[in-house]
């Protein structure tokens, strides 16, 4: 797919300089102290010769074919470089100046002019306004960063080329080989999206890593990202995730980036290893490129010291993986063989360890079936012998569990550390971070053995929604209150209560005569979305004088209280059995579509935000986990003394909303706020609800 870009036969430099330091100069320095292997053109209208090798005033006085321009030149003379390079033959051109989007309108136009250019021409461009590509397998360094990195399996592509040459320079000093580095700028033409692809299919690839600002086409990105994560881990640093973050990101990449709940969701749903930290990602990946993948969460923990490994087993809780206890005959097989040992959980093989006891620990360890992986803690004292201790831990690997080092202290123990590096044994200077890292692993594992996605289609009255929402749209009343979206959502097979509009207080108490006693009471809006902080709702009348004095106090405090408003009436509901309160709902995401959102009512949404996120469409698997992702789950299962709901019908509603807001791409947002949930058996059923619609746009891509 890119392999004129990737392996190139002859690359020319557009820009090319005598004077050390300018772009055009570190460039061809850095191609040919790579070890470039095909042939380099230097372009230059000012001089004969650069760095030993003849240089041309343009490519037509070179006269033969290019398969790879890269362009370091003004922006102003970057669209007749580019179109240099295509008429000579080049499949790619890489645009490392800067100057186009990121500087505003004029930079934009002309950015989208070139790229213009070259998708006509089915040329690939990288860029602009990065740092170039290097690709170690073909000895080919076409970038401005340093020297070229040792050969491995991450391969890396950053938004930002600062970031770039700082994970090349981090790289080197975790000793971690790198296969390919894409610096891919403003993304004119080639994304996240078409490296995420290459990269799932190349061979020297076995971990790709990202940073990334924006994403402009995220549902592309997630195909893409879900097909390489299939095939090797992702891990990916999305930055722009606060209000000042965001703004950055879009002074920097003349991009807004969209709500980093719907990218969390994105990369959840579609397998990315999700990097909060410039450390997190080097530590992820590290584990990921170096290690096996667990085959399950229990983590076995080997300690020269009770503190640290009580601090390991800590974070290994905390992170919601559990503490490994060794089977009796492994206990009884340590203890025979090393009396000095601690065989308990975590195994302390005490200060005085030689290397022979952590070495005979992770032996057994590795061994035993109760273990899926393993932390080794050494802390520096007196009879500490880190470099030895650490070749005795290298020695003793099998490499069929994740195995993970932390190392804790300075310099008495960087011997050891470096042992480590070179046997690629991932080290991490905190317990919390090794765990970390094996938490990473677990996830991606677990996301691996999911089952196959199945999403369930219902039987709905597809065509009555459809009716409702372009009467709608063809009147612009955008704003669905109660009435029209319960109704909306009964189509769609959840539980309303019987209830009509009435306009006055004799209809009302005639509509309550129908229905039956008890009846709730609603004022109806478009004007009025918190109904009761106005006064609007009353529970549980149970006669016709009630609602008769209901109707007509309701209509008194809206009147004083909201003066402006337009009421249509108000709504009489036949009162149902009550239940928990939860609310379900969907906000659509620009960028990667309908985003579902799951939590309990009051307080757990009101103030700890105890809320959880996922893409449309769902499965029943995904549904049951959002629940599970919330911190007040042990209220929905009945835990401390509490009577659990049915999680079922909840999964359901999820679901049957799910399926909604993907039918109707109109539908912007919508609320069941209070979704009532009863006891297993019991069907809930919407307390309330409204839906704001969006007349259909151009998607971003």
């Amino acid at each position: 797919m890119l392999e004129t870009l990737l392996t190139p036969k002859t690359v020319a430099i557009i820009g090319a300089s005598k004077t050390p330091g300018k772009v055009g100069h570190d460039l061809l320095a850095n191609l040919m102290a790579g070890g470039f292997p095909g042939i380099i053109v230097p372009v230059n209208p000012t001089t004969d010769a650069i760095l030993g090798l003849a240089c041309f005033p343009s490519l037509a006085a070179f006269g033969q074919p290019i398969d790879l321009g890269i362009v370091a030149v003004p922006a102003s003379r970057a669209l007749a470089a580019v179109k240099g390079c295509v008429e000579q033959g080049a499949g790619a051109v890489v645009l490392i100046s800067a100057g186009f989007k990121e500087t505003g309108a004029t930079g934009a136009a002309l950015e989208a002019k070139i790229a213009d250019f070259c998708r006509a021409r089915k040329v690939r461009l990288l860029g602009p306004n990065c740092m170039g590509l290097i690709n170690t397998a073909h000895l080919m360094n076409a970038s401005v960063a340093g020297r070229m990195p040792a050969a491995g399996g991450i391969s890396v592509f950053s938004q930002s080329g600062a970031l770039c040459a700082a994970i090349l320079d981090r790289a080197a000093g975790r000793h971690l080989g790198l296969a390919k580095v894409f610096s891919i700028g403003n993304k004119a033409d080639l994304t996240e999206v078409d490296l995420l692809y290459a990269l799932a299919k190349d061979e020297q690839t076995r971990v790709i890593v990202g940073y990334l600002e924006d994403i402009s086409c995220g549902d592309e990105f997630v195909k893409a990202a879900e097909v390489a994560a299939a095939a090797k881990p992702v891990v990916i640093l999305k930055a722009g995730n606060t209000a000042a973050g965001l703004k950055a990101a879009a002074s920097h990449t003349g991009v807004l980036t969209g709500a980093d709940t719907a990218y969390g969701a994105a990369f959840k749903r579609s397998g990315v290893v999700r990097a909060d930290t410039f450390e997190a990602l080097f530590d992820y990946a590290a584990a990921l490129a170096m290690q096996p993948i667990p085959k399950g969460d229990r983590i076995l923990i080997i300690s020269n010291a009770g503190g640290p490994g009580i601090m390991t087993a800590d974070a290994v809780e905390k992170a919601g993986l559990r503490v490994a206890r060794l089977e009796r005959n492994t206990t009884t097989a340590l203890k025979g063989n090393l009396a000095a040992i601690a065989t308990g959980s975590p195994i302390d093989v005490l200060g005085d360890a030689a290397p022979e006891q952590y070495a005979a620990a992770l032996v057994a360890a590795q061994n035993d079936d109760q273990v899926d992986a393993i932390v080794i803690i050494l802390t520096p004292q007196a009879m500490t012998r880190a470099a030895e201790t650490a070749r005795a831990i290298v020695k003793s690997l099998t490499h069929t569990k994740p195995v993970v080092a932390a190392f804790m202290g300075g310099e008495s123990l960087l011997p050891g550390r470096h042992e480590l590096a070179a046997a690629g044994l991932p080290d991490y200077p905190s317990p919390e971070r090794a765990v970390a890292a094996l938490k990473a692993m677990h996830d991606y594992a677990a996301w691996r053995q999911r089952p196959p996605r199945v999403v369930t289609r219902f039987r709905v009255n597809r065509r009555r929604v459809e009716r409702v929402i372009t009467r709608r749209l063809r009147t612009g009343r955008l704003q669905i209150g109660e009435v029209k979206a319960k109704d909306i959502l009964k189509a769609y097979g959840f539980r309303i209560p019987d209830g009509y509009l009435a306009s006055s207080a004799e209809e009302a108490v005639e509509i309550a005569s129908r229905i039956g006693y008890p009846v709730a009471m609603k004022i109806v809006s478009p004007d009025i979305i918190h109904k009761s902080d106005l006064g609007g709702v009353r529970l549980n009348v149970s006669n016709s004088e009630g609602v008769m004095d209901a109707f007509e106090l309701m209509m008194l405090r809206i009147r004083q209280r909201a003066p402006e408003a337009w009421v249509e009436g108000v709504y009489v509901e036949k009162m149902v059995d009550r239940g928990l309160e939860v609310i379900i709902g969907m906000n659509r995401d620009r960028q990667f579509g309908p985003m579902l959102m799951f939590g309990l009512g009051g307080i757990f949404v009101e103030v700890m935000k105890d809320v959880t996120f996922h893409l449309a469409p769902i499965t029943r698997e995904e549904a049951i986990q959002m629940l599970m992702a919330t911190r007040s789950y042990e209220i929905l299962q009945g835990k401390r003394a509490q009577r659990g709901v049915d999680l079922e019908g909840i999964a359901n509603g999820l679901q049957r909303i799910s399926q909604l807001t993907t039918d109707f791409p109109q539908i912007a947002e919508l609320d069941i706020n209070p979704f009532i949930v009863g006891e297993h058996g019991v069907e809930p059923h919407v307390a309330d609800a409204r839906i704001t619609l969006k007349p259909l746009e151009k998607p971003p891509c």
